[in-house]
């Protein structure tokens, strides 16, 4: 059996084992963890009561976090005349058409996320093997082909946590770093589960938001109490 690290150790010190934490102290708990070689990321992890087998309850969307995720996003824009223009002006980072479509085709793939105006999607959907596998496909069910491509690139610029419900029924979700404050992580896990109730199937059944869960990029997950994050 091989020997546990020094940062494993700290970190099977520092956890109970099943227990359910207050959303603070989960933030306690993984802010206080031996720091990693980099800033890692708090990540959540939603159980939903839904059957992604069944089309109508897949549950997908996007969510602005008031807190923001603490990273910089690069954001690529398919649109033309004043679109353009006015993505350019919230700070879109590369902003393009035909163009932009070639360069994405050499392997120029320098950006978080990418929006499209409607009329661009002729022109993106040729990318499809290329976007798609990346996660970066432009989708209306998240708000990222929008006739308010301004709009868009403000939301992504400021921080959004973007889901899709896995085969388990579970959508993940980067809501900040280890370094936020326990007050910033819960304005961010709160609008994302309002922001999901909203997206309830109204085929689905039972509990919905069935088990919550925080860990951080290198750390142990910490069952979150539910009725403590609900709103």
């Amino acid at each position: 059996m091989a020997k546990l690290t020094k940062r494993q150790k700290a970190i099977a010190a520092a956890i109970e084992a099943n227990k359910v934490y207050t959303l603070e102290e989960a933030v306690a708990v993984l802010a206080g963890l031996p720091a990693a070689k980099f800033k890692e990321s708090l990540d959540v992890a939603v159980n939903l009561g839904v059957d992604p087998r069944k089309s109508d309850q897949v549950v997908r969307g996007a969510t602005t976090l008031p807190a923001g995720t603490g990273k910089t996003v690069r954001v690529a824009v398919f649109a033309q005349g004043a679109a353009a223009e006015a993505a350019k002006a919230e700070g879109a980072d590369i902003v393009g058409f035909d163009d932009l479509a070639e360069s994405i085709q050499q392997g120029n793939l320098d950006f978080d996320v990418v929006i499209a105006a409607p009329d661009a999607m002729r022109v993106v959907g040729k990318l499809g093997t290329i976007l798609g596998p990346r996660g970066l496909m432009p989708n209306p069910k998240v708000g990222t082909v929008t006739p308010d491509v301004a709009g868009a690139v403000k939301n992504a610029k400021a921080g959004q946590a973007r889901y899709r419900v896995d085969k388990a029924g579970i959508i993940h979700a980067a809501i900040g770093q280890v370094d936020f404050s326990a007050e910033a992580v819960r304005q961010n896990v709160e609008t994302l589960i309002a922001d999901l109730k909203k997206l309830k199937p109204a085929t689905s059944k039972g509990v919905y938001i069935k088990k919550i869960t925080l860990s951080s990029t290198m750390g142990p997950g910490l069952v979150v109490d539910v009725n403590n994050v609900s709103n």
